[in-house]
């Protein structure tokens, strides 16, 4: 059974270093556990959707949860799936910083990525429209 869960998180260190060593964790870890997604980050909050079996997708939920470069993760929408939409990708990547405003505005009070402030669905949303707007680097 296939599962989608978004998630938020602030990092602890947000040295370029540590953006790209959580980046390349997810690219070797993931293809072996059937698991795709997307990450974006701005403003010190990653916003990420996982997608693959249920087990491999808790798996991964609980050792980011206890993950030391990650502070305040929540939970932001969980669902079974019968496709994947990030099916492509080990983890595609997202700079929020270079995102047209206008696509934040879209879905939030300022152009800021602010997952904590709004709903699951409106931030999947916004992942999805970061996706179809080719917003999206890294598709390792």
């Amino acid at each position: 059974m296939l599962v989608r869960l978004l998630y938020a998180s602030r990092v602890v260190d947000s040295s370029p270093e540590t953006i790209e060593s959580i980046l390349t964790q997810s690219r070797q870890y993931n293809p072996t556990s059937g698991i795709t997604g997307i990450l974006c980050y701005g403003g010190g909050i990653f916003l990420q959707a996982i997608e693959g079996g249920r087990n491999a997708v808790s798996d991964l939920y609980g050792q980011i949860q206890k993950d030391p470069r990650h502070k305040d993760v929540v939970l932001l929408h969980y669902e079974e799936i019968s496709e994947r939409r990030f099916g492509g990708w080990t983890m595609g990547q997202v700079d929020a910083s270079r995102v047209n405003t206008n696509i934040l505005l879209k879905y939030s009070e300022r152009a800021e990525l602010d997952p904590y402030n709004v709903s699951g669905k409106v931030s999947l949303a916004l992942l999805e429209e970061l996706m179809a707007t080719a917003s999206i680097i890294g598709r390792a």
